[in-house]
């Protein structure tokens, strides 16, 4: 499926490369961001909060403390759903924040997808349990028809004391720990966030949680107002698994036609449909600098890179700027736009975010933000080998054999 100017609605160019209104005057950020911001309200239909703050945290080392803090410190409750729960200490300091604070008469419930969180330890478990977290699973395989399967819960939230939320891309496991230095500490980004928007993040909670549980609430929710705390708009966008077009592909496709000089997309996986390679190519073509940056040698999905890789080629012709991270795992989501916008959870650019899971995603309005997570960007370049072109069109007759061998799974991935 192609895509052409008129579906884009591209804004105009001047021959100098200048964005311009289409009267020929030029636009500020200010006016961009508010031009999003409307965009992004009426198309998906869910109104942006304002008086938020959020803060970056880059790598395990400083979003697993932060986390950790904010649940060592509730009072009231703590709900929490992640797609991987796996094993090593980080996992084992995790529960037992958890029990501690049940025992101490917090409410705390933990949703675990089926499939993602299967290799937590029993006794792990066990402990919560005991200590009186509620632990529940989110559409456990042998429970579910073969249809369901395929859907899992990927949405990664802390919410606790309704005023403060977590929410990016990392996994409860030692593969997030440390600080992204080798191939053991896996490159991730979270947010911590505070404000209206808490409600958004705690509406993806509660929205999975009713799927496995008939009590949506009880008597420790206060359901208070919040404070305009920080300056940041955010909307939050959910997705789920259903026919259609969905509001995650909406919320990548306005990012997309939107942007006017720059678009930057950080993903972990990345197996799109032709529709958006095709949007990719023509952000590019319009004079947009569009850059990808994608797992180099490092990744837990092989078959998921070379289901990428097959779109390398469309992508490089029509100048977009592939980059594959080398130290370790690529696992951030991040897209920022026009160094006004940005878009953070735990969605990545393949099929299986926009069409087959529960997702979350913060779309931020905030040029600080922004400009955060675009040093951070700027600094993950640095690690990373850029996809010549030339070589790529000579590459080998066993790697185009392999790219065309996953094509019939690329609606999985």
């Amino acid at each position: 499926m192609s895509v052409d100017r008129a579906q884009t609605g591209a804004p105009n160019h001047r021959a100098g490369g200048g964005v311009t209104d289409g009267g020929g005057h030029a636009q500020a950020p200010a006016e961009r961001s508010q031009r999003l911001r409307r965009r992004l309200e009426r198309l998906i239909g869910v109104a942006a909060t304002e008086g938020n703050e959020l803060v970056p945290l880059r790598n395990g080392d400083r979003i697993f403390p932060a986390m950790l803090d904010a649940i060592r410190g509730a009072e009231h409750t703590i709900d929490m759903m992640t797609f991987v729960y796996w094993r090593g200490e980080i996992a084992h300091e995790f529960a037992a924040a958890l029990a501690e604070r049940a025992r101490a008469g917090v409410r705390v419930r933990l949703l675990l997808d089926g499939f993602g969180a299967k290799r937590i330890e029993q006794e792990l478990l066990d402990r919560m349990e005991e200590a009186g977290v509620r632990v529940v699973w989110f559409r456990k395989p042998l429970w579910l028809s073969p249809l369901k399967q395929n859907h899992r819960c990927h949405r990664k939230a802390l919410i606790v004391d309704e005023h403060t939320a977590f929410t990016g891309g990392v996994g409860i496991a030692e593969e997030w720990c440390g600080d992204a230095r080798h191939a053991g500490e896996w490159r991730d980004t979270h947010v911590r966030l505070r404000g209206p928007a808490v409600d958004g993040v705690a509406a993806a909670f509660a929205q999975n949680w009713a799927e496995c549980c008939d009590d949506l609430y009880d008597a420790r929710d206060r359901f208070t107002e919040h404070a305009q705390v920080g300056s940041s708009v955010v909307q939050v966008v959910r997705g789920s698994a259903s026919l259609g077009w969905q509001d995650m592909q909406t919320l990548l496709r306005v990012a997309l036609t939107s942007a006017e000089e720059r678009f930057r997309l950080a993903t972990a996986y990345f197996a799109p449909d032709p529709y958006f390679v095709d949007l990719l190519c023509a952000t590019a073509r319009r004079g947009v600098r569009v850059e990808i940056l994608l797992p180099g040698p490092h990744t837990d999905q092989r078959v998921c890179r070379l289901a990428g890789q097959g779109f390398y080629s469309r992508l490089l012709d029509a100048g977009v700027g592939i980059f594959e991270y080398q130290p370790t795992m690529m696992h951030a989501k991040i897209i920022t736009v026009d160094g006004v916008a940005a878009l953070i959870g735990s969605t990545n650019f393949n099929r299986r975010s926009m069409d087959h899971d529960e997702e979350v995603m913060l779309a931020v309005l905030d040029e600080g933000f922004t400009a955060s997570l675009d040093r951070d960007y700027d600094q993950d370049l640095s690690r990373a080998a850029p996809v010549d072109p030339a070589r790529w069109r000579r590459r080998a007759a066993v790697q185009r054999a392999r790219e065309a061998a996953v094509v019939p799974l690329r609606w999985f991935l």
